[in-house]
């Protein structure tokens, strides 16, 4: 429904002073994370399953802590 976080949403997430990202949240059969389809079971996928708009969301990738901001979900 776009509210929040599921398998197929298109996401834009910021963290922190970076620019602005988007992600289209995929099985992981069909993640290409260069062409940004991030696989459902990835670090940041799992992170950002069932969040809204406006969350904070901390992720823990193998370079170490980040924070995610929801911008938009489609």
């Amino acid at each position: 429904s776009g509210d929040m976080v599921a398998i197929g949403s298109h996401i834009k997430v910021q963290e922190e002073e970076f620019p602005p990202d988007e992600y289209h949240l995929v099985g992981p059969q069909e993640a290409d994370p260069s062409k940004g389809r991030i696989s459902y079971e990835s670090p940041i996928g799992k992170a950002l399953l069932e969040h809204r708009v406006g969350d904070i969301v901390e992720v823990i990738t193998p370079a170490g802590q980040i924070h995610l901001k929801i911008l938009e979900i489609k």
